[in-house]
């Protein structure tokens, strides 16, 4: 599987995450983020879909909206994807 690396937020410590990424075997999203852990959110999360024992839920703060806006026009097809 190759990942199509489109970017991550900068402002993270250490080179960390959150990051967004393309799996074009799959045509998915792949994101990295910050593991939700608040049970209050958590459960307001379950309320609206129940999280599978394969799934978690992440955090991306909203300065990334571009690079997750590129990445799925990509994915679509809309434009071509720039590093």
């Amino acid at each position: 599987m190759a990942l199509e690396f489109f970017g991550k937020d900068d402002t993270s410590k250490n080179q960390g995450s959150p990051a967004v990424f393309v799996d074009r075997g799959t045509n998915e999203l792949v994101l990295q983020g910050w593991t939700e852990a608040d049970t209050a959110v958590l459960k307001e999360i379950s309320a609206f879909s129940r999280t599978a024992d394969n799934e978690s839920s992440v955090r991306l703060p909203a300065r990334m909206k571009p690079m997750i806006l590129k990445a799925l026009e990509a994915l679509d097809g809309d434009s071509p994807h720039q590093r």
